[in-house]
């Protein structure tokens, strides 16, 4: 009896002892498809799908709470991305969050700046520029264009400028969703 409690004992703390080991070996930090959802949204950190940025609206479609057709920035594209990851029919965009609109960047008019700081405590990605009673200025390369900033200006000086294309900017049609018959996407 004595050498049976042994045994067992000897046998529990072994694996214990493993699956400790395993929980620290193969431990995944976050949740991989969360990650994944992340990495296809636009990341304009604008709220218009009602979260408080890209993660978060991330985080809730991979936990099956939402839609993945709540992101006006992405739009068809990112909605059919999110459709392939998942598995899962693609749905028109949610006309309760926006409309599809073309990439625009923030500008700011510097003869109407007063320089109050609304536009840089209103900007999700610290994209703009400026100090208190100076002309505040945008980081192109950082402004997602969500046009957060725009609203809170007193003075009216900020404007939205559409985007175009370049060879810096222009990407490869995305080859899973080309249509080999007519060389568009399909």
């Amino acid at each position: 009896m004595l050498t049976a409690i042994v045994a067992i004992t000897l046998m529990a703390l072994f694996f214990g002892l493993v699956l400790g080991y395993a929980s620290i070996r193969f431990k995944v930090e976050g949740d991989p498809i969360a990650d994944q959802i992340d990495k296809l949204l636009p990341q304009t950190q604008c709220g218009q799908c009602s979260f408080a940025g890209c993660r978060p609206y991330a985080e809730a479609i991979a936990a099956g709470e939402v839609a993945i057709n709540r992101c006006p920035p992405g739009g068809e594209t990112t909605i059919i991305a999110l459709a392939d990851l998942l598995q899962v029919d693609v749905i028109p965009l949610d006309d309760e969050c926006g409309e599809e609109k073309p990439k625009t960047l923030a500008f700011i008019v510097e003869d109407r700046c007063i320089g109050c700081t609304l536009c840089i405590q209103a900007c999700p990605v610290d994209a703009i520029l400026g100090a208190a009673k100076q002309m505040h200025t945008v980081i192109t390369d950082e402004c997602t264009g969500c046009e957060l900033c725009v609203p809170p200006c007193p003075v009216d000086c900020i404007d939205m400028i559409e985007t175009k294309p370049n060879p810096n900017t222009w990407r490869w049609p995305d080859p899973d969703h080309l249509d080999l018959k007519t060389g568009g996407q399909s």
